[in-house]
């Protein structure tokens, strides 16, 4: 008996020990760490589904909690389900007064985009730090008991493998491995999707492709203030073509007006800039910190230009969320041509030039002589947040991908779309904001002087649906992934989705039809639209208007 007992004991211990503690499973698998990724990974927890997290981020939340504070909404009737309930939660935070650490409520100018940031008659609030969402996020996480493997980074050479047509699993570069039913790509870049052999576009179509107006190249095209509205020397030696171009200028010519290309609009980091005094730490000089390379921006202010404070946008307790804003300004335009595409270690790259860009642009309009006194002046009260990424000395965790990869699925969203020319079919949610797209590309015109070129801002008259078809890959090439961020749509109207709200909304949506899937055994393109319509209504999405 004694023996018996030990073998027994032994069984226990050993006989019930995972094979492999690197492997996991569960129903939903979604890959990325964004907004959008948490949002999914809510909605399949309510339906009853067990799901991990797979994300190369060590925070969560993408842009909305690394540093795009200053929310772009557009209209905000049409935002529903679990993204109002995170701007929701963003309210109550800034209702207590502990909230409140370095300005007083009532002295916050409560300024939006067009609407005031705190809503009170909704309950929400479209403005806030960092930190705040970043919070959010995590209670999103704790409350829904959300299973997260951070700073896992997917295999894309050989992490995807697929059997007739479906994902089986997914490994990532510290060896693990992650079995699914279905999965999610709700990254940024659409690195699961793509190493999944699913089609994409990198860049602009044509016109000619989809029968668009404003996509392609667009010189001469001017629909924010983002250009340079004086002749402006391209040279070194100011009308000498012989001394060679200044510094940020391509030497490539634009190209013909509606003709696509591989470029992309430009990225930049959103920064929780600081006024306060005690909250305020000084713009870092880069490494290898080159004054020249902003000698543009000097002939820009000698042309007269005051513009530079203008998008310094007031997020609470006396903080920013600054963006670009004027021919020459955060924005590295022509620098992120090969990210989506590049490895890794070269995106590491990317993102260290950009960040060395961007700290030297503020280095230099806080200390150059060439910097008109007024605006360093202004400078002076300006640094970086200290209480706001603090493990990274208090720069932004993620750099605003404003469009990498983008799907092409089952429906391909247009500007036809997105402009109301057409009835969009099966809808999973809404969209409201412009065609928006920041400059593609600094060149050279005829004359010598220095233009930007792909800034473009067409603004639909009503709100418009999303398809379900633009989160589907076409069924020939994947039938259990679906793609909520890197969606399948035009140049242009990507410009619109491209909204944190949106891929809130979005990432619900795919989780939802995800959930449908895994308990019919069915492809993700075999869900009943009503069946779907029915589930994302009683979870409060809008539709349609």
């Amino acid at each position: 008996m004694k023996l018996l007992s030990s073998l027994f004991i032994l069984f226990l211990i050993f006989g019930c020990k995972p094979e492999n503690t690197s492997d996991y499973q569960a129903d939903l698998i979604i890959y990325g760490g964004t907004s959008a990724a948490i949002t999914a990974a809510v909605q399949a927890k309510k339906m009853g589904k067990s799901v991990i997290v797979v994300s190369p981020d060590t925070h969560l939340g993408g842009l909305s909690s690394g540093g795009l504070g200053f929310t772009d909404t557009g209209n905000k009737s049409v935002i529903g389900g679990l993204a109002r309930e995170f701007y929701h939660r963003v309210y109550l935070h800034y209702q207590t007064d502990s909230a409140w650490k370095w300005q007083k409520k009532e002295e916050y100018g409560n300024k939006g985009q067009g609407t005031p940031a705190m809503d009170g008659e909704n309950r929400t609030m479209w403005i806030f730090e960092p930190h705040v969402a970043e919070q959010v996020f995590e209670d999103f996480v704790s409350e829904n008991d959300l299973e997260i493997h951070r700073d896992e980074w997917l295999d894309r050479e050989s992490g995807v493998t697929k059997e007739n047509g479906q994902i089986t699993q997914i490994k990532t570069l510290s060896g693990k491995t992650y079995r699914g039913k279905i999965f999610i790509d709700a990254t940024y870049e659409g690195d699961l999707m793509a190493a999944a052999g699913v089609s994409y576009h990198v860049g602009r179509e044509s016109n000619k492709t989809y029968g668009e107006t404003w996509n392609g190249v667009q010189v001469g095209v001017y629909q924010h203030g983002h250009y340079f509205k004086k002749d402006i020397s391209a040279y070194l030696i100011p009308g000498d073509s012989t001394s060679g171009l200044l510094p940020e200028i391509s030497a490539d010519p634009p190209g013909e007006n509606g003709e696509g290309d591989k470029k992309l609009q430009a990225y930049t980091y959103r920064l929780a800039m600081s006024r306060h005094s005690e909250n305020r730490v000084p713009f870092p000089k880069p490494a290898g910190y080159d004054p020249a390379r902003y000698e543009l921006l000097a002939r820009v202010y000698a042309s007269g230009w005051d513009e530079t404070f203008d998008k310094y946008d007031p997020i609470p307790n006396l903080k920013t969320d600054t963006n670009n804003h004027g021919p020459f300004s955060t924005d590295y335009i022509g620098a992120n041509y090969a990210y989506p595409e590049a490895s890794y270690e070269e995106r590491k790259d990317i993102l260290k030039e950009h960040t060395a860009y961007q700290q030297g642009l503020l280095y230099y309009l806080s200390h150059d002589e060439k910097v008109p006194d007024s605006v360093r002046a202004k400078m002076a009260q300006w640094g970086l947040a200290k209480d706001e990424f603090t493990d990274n000395n208090n720069w932004p965790h993620q750099i605003y991908v404003r469009e990498a990869r983008r799907m092409i699925g089952a429906y391909v969203m247009t500007e036809h779309d997105v402009l109301g020319a057409k009835p969009v079919p099966n809808p999973v949610g809404m969209g409201s904001y412009s065609l928006d797209s920041h400059n593609v590309q600094r060149f050279v015109t005829e004359d010598g002087y220095v233009q930007n070129e792909g800034d473009i801002g067409v603004h639909p008259k009503n709100p418009y649906s999303i398809s379900l078809g633009t989160l589907l890959p076409k069924k020939e090439e994947c039938t259990n992934l679906l793609v909520p961020v890197c969606v399948s749509s035009s140049h242009t109207a990507f410009g619109s989705i491209r909204m944190e709200p949106v891929f809130m909304i979005l990432g619900q949506s795919a989780a939802a039809a995800a959930s449908l899937a895994i308990d019919q055994g069915i492809a993700v393109q075999e869900v009943k639209y009503e069946e779907l319509r029915k589930i994302l209504l009683e979870e409060g999405q809008v539709l349609e208007q």
